[in-house]
């Protein structure tokens, strides 16, 4: 009898939903569900985007093994495409701002990627202009996960069929950080052809707020792939919010994750203090391994 063996790549995907349990207080009618994308190969959601986008260039003919690729991020895309490039064969270089933690910048290291850092005040919005700028001058080629149709079509195929299928299309509210917007985008997109009813709730950064993976971007550096008529609602989320529902998220409930996934918790818990009976997903987009550093765990 011939066994068909998995590839890591095959890993990518199918995580699991759990409920929240003690943080929900005790006469809270709804269901807060959490989607762990820390359970993927590489550590984040960004891995479902980041295979799509080198998988579909190489099935287009739009890049070959061995080519190299360039791309801006602040952390979980970097190291998703560093374990794609892997894989497939691919030379990857990541344009990322100095005050990214070292853990990042290690896994980055470790999957063979090469970093090129930026200072914290060019931010990424500097890093994406010096992707563009190396691949003007020939140095490889972007992937553009800002601007890129195969980072939602990713969620689209994967994630919103997942979320639909693990709720028995129960779902009320879909709760995302917003950074690239690849997530939610997919995700909405899928979940409001199933069902228009679904409310689908962003995230982003309230004002002097400093959330890895989560931004509110200048006009000018807006990801194209963003449609702001696949969001129902925009929460604001301050730092001190993202951090506490991260902390207890690690000590009351023992999921251990990154400061954007608490503030996708603080979102879905305020949104279950003020709905009867709704059934809210949000998600968990990356694990907190790769924060210790910062020091957020300890404060």
């Amino acid at each position: 009898m011939s066994i068909q063996y998995s590839t890591i790549a095959d890993c990518v995907g199918q995580t699991p939903l759990v409920r929240l349990q003690r943080m929900l207080p005790p006469d809270c009618s709804s269901t807060v569900l959490l989607k762990l994308e820390g359970n993927n190969p590489a550590g984040s959601v960004k891995d479902r985007p980041a295979l799509s986008m080198i998988q579909r260039a190489q099935q287009r003919g739009d890049i070959q093994p061995g080519d190299t690729l360039i791309e801006a991020t602040s952390g979980n895309t970097g190291i998703a495409l560093a374990m794609a490039a892997a894989i497939m064969g691919y030379r990857m270089v990541l344009i990322m701002p100095d005050n990214a933690t070292m853990e990042r910048r290690w896994a980055m290291e470790a999957y063979g990627a090469e970093l090129i850092l930026v200072s914290q005040e060019d931010g990424m919005e500097g890093a994406r202009d010096l992707a563009l700028a190396m691949q003007q001058r020939g140095e490889g080629i972007v992937l553009n996960q800002f601007g890129n149709l195969d980072n939602p079509q990713a969620h689209y195929e994967g994630t919103g069929p997942e979320i639909w299928q693990q709720t028995g299309g129960q779902i009320t509210h879909f709760v995302s950080s917003m950074g690239t917007t690849g997530t939610i985008m997919g995700t909405s997109r899928y979940l409001k052809e199933r069902n228009p009813d679904v409310q689908i709730i962003g995230l982003q950064p309230a004002e002097g707020a400093s959330i890895p993976g989560i931004r509110r971007w200048p006009e000018a550096y807006l990801p194209t792939i963003y449609d702001a008529t696949r969001v129902d609602q925009v929460l604001d989320i301050s730092q001190q919010q993202a951090e506490d529902a991260m902390r207890r998220l690690a000590r009351e409930e023992g999921i251990f994750a990154g400061v954007s996934s608490g503030g996708s918790v603080a979102g879905a818990l305020q949104l279950a203090s003020e709905l009867q009976d709704a059934t809210i997903v949000c998600i968990i987009c990356d694990r907190g391994d790769r924060y210790l550093s910062s020091g957020v765990f300890a404060r």
